[in-house]
């Protein structure tokens, strides 16, 4: 039976959730997600958890907080006004703290994602009038 190795091409299901239990991205209601190992599309720690699992394997770990994608670093963390989230999205959504949006990178090459931890704002679709 094949194993996780390296440099393999994934397809699975996967939930990562907070220290609340509260959902970050869960696949399971949808498609799976694909990715290749060795790429940095996961973190070190995640591939390493992954590698020498055999195909099929059904498992669940945890990780201490900071190990799968390194500590918090508050610096990081942004306000993002209503009106970028309806230009680079969709303008309709409704947004939660759990949530996963996703941006191009600046020079347009890519994306980036955050996880929504807080919305100020009335949580209901939104046009053109948001703030």
């Amino acid at each position: 039976m094949p194993h996780v190795e390296p440099a393999s091409f994934l397809t699975l299901h996967y939930r990562l959730s907070g220290l609340n239990g509260q959902d970050i991205v869960n696949t399971f209601g949808g498609a799976p997600a694909t990715l290749s190992l060795g790429t940095g599309e996961l973190s070190p720690a995640l591939e390493a958890r992954l590698l020498g699992l055999a195909e099929g394997t059904h498992t669940t770990f945890e990780m201490a907080p900071g190990e799968a994608f390194g500590d918090r670093q508050p610096d990081m963390q942004q306000w993002v006004a209503r009106k970028l989230l309806n230009e680079l999205g969709d303008p309709q959504e409704t947004y939660q703290p759990g949530h996963v949006v996703q941006f191009p990178t600046p020079n347009g090459q890519g994306t980036y994602a955050g996880a929504v931890r807080e919305v100020p704002w009335p949580a209901r679709p939104c046009g053109l009038k948001c703030n």
